[in-house]
């Protein structure tokens, strides 16, 4: 291990009507960009990847933490059926769209967002960026497979010999309800005085996780990511979809041939019906003006 180690779903429920009224509810010092997009209810900021990072960064500076969730398509059908998870997007500091469905979506719409963000894109830069950063801004892996973390923080140490990893966690499953490990989490996660937390366990339980966490007051400078799947491709022990599948929308079907007893209900049987629906409500919004409910 690296020197720089050391340290180391739910029932439906008829949702709100579109908020995201109070920015950062987590961290009250925490601030958005105003420019917001509404999509079937959910409200996503109109950034670029290198806008997202900026952001990020910028807040670091100035002393505010926050969280950031990147949205995807199962994230935006999940939001429309169950209350709580769709509390959790309107308590985030910034929701970005995570898939390019949403992208044609928006553009659709005539509510456009400039381009994909995705975790599995964002982390990387992340890390170049922290690593380069004037203020040395630090990392922290929480997540993936046993070993995952490890390897990944090595693998970006390889890239950016500069970074800072303030520390790996990969808690058990069953975690959140052992009283011990989380509090073994709480502690590994304050001595480490990370700025940057990446919290790879999967949606929604990454979320689940960042709220309880940040609502106990750990970190509250530091910015949350929920990154998924993306430590695992770090380390190569899962393929990401070639550009030109993640380009034509096609990157769910890579995934699922890779997973498909796990993952062929949440697009196929799921997913399919609610993106038919979304370009529905794209088209009718469009021809009200932008105005569709």
């Amino acid at each position: 291990m690296p020197a720089s180690l050391s340290m180391m779903e739910p029932s439906p429920a008829e949702a709100p009507s579109p908020s995201h009224p109070t920015p950062g509810a987590g961290n009250p010092q925490a601030e958005s960009p105003a420019n917001r997009v509404e999509l079937r209810g959910v409200l996503f900021d109109a950034l670029t990847q290198a806008g997202a990072i900026d952001h990020i960064f910028g807040s670091l500076d100035a002393g505010r933490g926050g969280w950031v969730v990147t949205s995807n398509l199962d994230h935006l059908r999940r939001a429309t059926r169950d209350a709580e998870f769709r509390a959790m997007l309107d308590e985030a500091d910034l929701v970005v769209a995570d898939g390019t469905p949403l992208v044609w979506a928006a553009r659709l719409a005539g509510r456009p967002v400039p381009e994909r963000v995705a975790g599995s894109s964002l982390t990387p830069e992340l890390a170049g960026r922290a690593a380069a950063a004037a203020a040395g801004r630090s990392l922290f892996l929480l997540g993936g497979n046993p070993g995952v973390a490890d390897q990944a923080a090595e693998k970006l140490l390889e890239q950016h010999p500069d970074l800072r990893v303030a520390g790996t966690h990969c808690p058990p499953m069953g975690f959140e309800n052992d009283p011990a490990e989380m509090d073994a989490i709480r502690t590994k996660l304050a001595d480490s005085g990370a700025d940057i937390v990446l919290v790879a366990l999967g949606s929604p339980k990454q979320e689940k996780l960042i709220r309880r966490l940040r609502s106990e007051g750990v970190l509250p400078g530091a910015w949350w990511l929920g990154v998924g799947i993306t430590l695992s491709f770090i380390t190569g022990q899962v393929n990401r979809a070639p550009v030109w599948m993640q380009k034509a929308g096609l990157e769910w079907v890579h995934r699922m041939v890779q997973e498909p007893r796990r993952l062929a209900r949440r697009y196929l049987i799921e997913g399919l019906p609610f993106a038919a629906g979304l370009v529905a409500w794209a088209v009718v919004t469009r021809l009200r003006g932008g105005h569709g409910g």
